[in-house]
């Protein structure tokens, strides 16, 4: 489904889509308004949506489009989602699966093309939350995860994410209690002009302090460090502190920031009393790393199925054996903080 204002996009877009044969428009409209209509009565595997459309904007008919589409997976294309634009993580955060930049007029051809009908196969191909799971899996799931409890209350908590992580980890941490003191450590995929926004809207979010790393910082209680877009997040010990290491060097799977090296780093430091968490992502970001985490004696948790954008990194380590436990993100919150309460007792 396309909802776009300008008739030309839309016709382009038409056209882009219309020459695969393995995908087809099944409405084409220019309001966010007449969307909801069409939705209300048909339905779509991804809608490709703007931003910036008279009445209603796209990001207002965000969560109403998701609620009235059910299983369909939706990608914001605007202009506004040019690289460190507030916009795009806004959509992110509101519940869309993907963003990607509008191009100019004349430059929808060649890679835009390309990159644009890459992102809609990955969408159409993900498992919608209602048909992701057999039932028997997440209560299967669920009831391994009100047995678990961690060996060590967590010393530091690190997470990989990336497409569907950003409200995955809002979840997370909405279930987190406050008197868990770990620190956390986030690698989540997004372009580094993004960076310093995200940080804002996550303690915005959380009420926590949130800050980009940078190389030198000393690990605090209950502060999040965000990975920047340049380099790996590390971590050495340094006397009786934690410093945050920036390391650029590329890893085998490409990915920048990887979150291989922040479960390596955090693996070597802080051993059994670690936790790591996988969330909605596209590859395998994080498989290697989470296995030595796991031989360490850290604990693993990843996101279920049915809860995922894309079931990919937590399925990762799901299919190999390396994770505790498949639970959605509020479940992982409250499994550490009745760990942390435990212990505090």
């Amino acid at each position: 489904m396309l909802v776009d204002d300008s008739l030309i996009v839309r016709s382009v877009l038409e056209r882009i889509v219309g020459s695969n044969a393995d995908m087809a428009v099944c409405a084409s409209v220019a309001s966010a308004a007449d969307a909801l209509a069409w939705l209300a009565q048909g339905g779509a595997d991804v809608i490709i949506l703007d931003i910036e459309m008279p009445g209603m904007t796209g990001l207002a008919a965000l969560p109403r489009i998701l609620a009235e589409s059910a299983q369909a997976r939706v990608l914001i294309l605007s202009s506004n989602c040019e690289a460190g634009g507030p916009a795009a993580v806004e959509a992110l955060a509101l519940g869309a699966s993907d963003t990607l930049a509008k191009p100019g007029r004349g430059s929808f051809a060649g890679r835009f093309s390309a990159v644009l009908l890459a992102r809609v196969r990955v969408l159409a191909a993900a498992p919608s939350p209602q048909r992701a799971a057999d039932p028997k899996d997440i209560r299967s799931a669920r009831s391994a995860a009100a047995a678990l409890s961690l060996p060590h209350p967590a010393a530091c908590i690190a997470v990989a994410a990336s497409t569907g992580g950003i409200p995955a980890f809002a979840q997370f941490l909405n279930h987190l209690d406050r008197a868990v003191a770990a620190p956390i450590l986030l690698t989540q995929h997004l372009p580094e002009a993004f960076m310093g926004y995200y940080a804002q809207q996550i303690a915005t979010a959380s009420k926590r302090e949130v800050h980009v790393a940078s190389a030198g910082m000393r690990l605090a209680p209950r502060v999040v460090y965000l990975a920047p877009g340049h380099a790996h997040l590390s971590l050495a010990r340094v006397g009786q502190h934690v410093e945050i290491i920036l390391d650029p060097q590329p890893v085998a799977n490409g990915c920048c920031p990887s979150a291989d090296p922040m479960f390596a780093a955090v693996a070597a430091v802080f051993g059994p009393a670690a936790v790591g968490v996988l969330l909605s992502g596209m590859g395998r970001d994080g498989a290697d790393g989470a296995a030595l985490l796991r031989r360490a004696g850290g604990t693993i948790l990843a996101q279920a199925p049915e809860t995922c954008v894309v079931w990919g990194m937590p399925g990762a380590v799901a299919n190999n054996g390396v994770a505790n436990a498949v639970v959605n993100p509020d479940t992982m919150g409250l499994v550490i903080s009745r760990s942390a309460a435990q212990r505090g007792r």
